[in-house]
């Protein structure tokens, strides 16, 4: 009976079977690196090479300042840090009491210019009457004069008659001089013609009286924008001068991101093109897409007066970064709101079009609203048919 150990064909077919299974795995290896190395170029030459990504980007968002436009006492404070306000709502109020007696001092101020005007019409009234009164009595002595210088032709009056004729009509010619000084300064306090409500001392009024209600107004201040309050900085009974910093409103609603790639990365880049980004805190599943609204005029380092350099006082080449600022989807921000500060990864697709790196433009400003004043007046114009119907 033969065993394997007697079988010189058996010692053959083993080692022949492993060299060709261990070409064949070679072959396999090689041709998967090979595909590999294929996909790699591929995705190099077709996408890699017009895209430029950096994880070195932040959420950004304008920070309005929150300060009192008057001085005073606060009185109340209405939110707190994280607090969501409306624009128009009730930061803190302050004491009012000193601001409502100068609102009520300056509408009864109004009111007292609108009757003095009315006094001073019926002055300059009379003073016209008493003009047209000394013109008559000037007429009436200069008639009685003239009849007695005829009848003193033929000595029918004495000389003392004429005498006291012609003094009669000096007294006359002064008297309407002075009336008609008189009529003249009161004239001038009017103006000629002038309407009440362009009179100098009325218009002054009116002006005093808006003042000292916008101040009231000022005493609450109120959000000029929706967004969330942060650095809150005040507290009740605290004094506070105009301009102090009491908290900040961040708008949620209009943030943008900052990019900061390397310089060797902006060859290509310009205004215009598509981004793709994602937050750390959503994770990849959650994919924002932006636009690039502007690069920045220079780095950090490009405003410092001293060139980069190491221990020994030798000038190094750093690898600058320059801010690129993204401006965000409304929808897809409302979708999954941000924070200021919050860790991006941005990819600009680079082949896109675009504008040029210097195109100008300007991003969206928060804008607070005007003064609304409706409510003053309205109560001027009731003041005025009160009290100069």
């Amino acid at each position: 009976m033969n065993t394997k150990a007697d079988n010189p064909v058996h010692h053959e077919t083993v080692p022949l079977k492993s060299k060709s299974k261990r070409k064949r795995n070679l072959i396999a290896v090689t041709l998967l690196f090979a595909a590999a190395a294929a996909a790699l170029a591929a995705a190099y030459f077709l996408v890699w090479q017009h895209e430029e990504e950096t994880e070195d980007a932040y959420v950004s968002g304008h920070l309005v300042q929150i300060t009192p436009q008057v001085a005073g006492t606060v009185q109340k404070v209405s939110v707190d840090d994280t607090d969501v306000v409306k624009k128009g709502d009730v930061l803190a109020v302050l004491d009012d009491s000193d601001f409502l007696l100068a609102y009520e001092r300056a509408k009864n101020e109004l009111i007292q210019a609108i009757r003095q005007n009315k006094q001073q019409k019926a002055v300059n009234t009379q003073a016209k009457a008493q003009v047209s009164v000394r013109k008559a009595d000037l007429e009436r002595a200069a008639a009685d004069l003239k009849r007695r210088e005829a009848l003193a032709a033929a000595d029918a009056v004495s000389g003392e008659e004429l005498a006291h004729a012609r003094s009669a009509v000096v007294q006359a010619q002064a008297a309407l001089k002075a009336v008609e000084a008189e009529s003249a300064a009161s004239q001038a306090v009017l103006g000629n013609n002038i309407p009440l409500r362009q009179q100098p001392a009325v218009l002054n009024a009116v002006t005093r009286l808006k003042d000292a209600w916008l101040n009231l107004q000022r005493t609450q201040i109120r959000s000029p924008m929706a967004g969330q309050v942060a650095k809150r900085n005040v507290q009740v009974g605290q004094k506070l001068a105009a301009g102090t910093p009491l908290m900040a409103v961040v708008p949620l609603d209009n943030l943008w991101v900052d990019a900061n790639f390397k310089e060797s990365q902006l060859r290509k880049m310009k205004i215009g093109q598509p981004v793709e980004l994602t937050a750390d805190l959503y994770g990849s599943s959650v994919v924002y897409h932006g636009r690039i609204s502007g690069l920045s005029a220079g780095t950090g380092s490009a405003f410092s007066l001293l060139p980069a350099q190491n221990a020994t006082g030798n000038w190094i080449k750093v690898v600058q970064r320059v801010p690129v600022r993204i401006m965000l989807d409304e929808q897809e921000l409302k979708a999954h709101p941000l924070r200021v500060g919050l860790s991006m990864t941005a990819k600009v697709d680079v082949a896109a079009a675009g504008e040029h790196q210097t195109a100008t433009g300007k991003t969206v400003q928060p804008q607070a609203e005007t003064v609304d004043w409706s409510e003053i007046d309205a109560l001027i114009e009731q003041l005025f048919a009160e009290y100069a119907p």
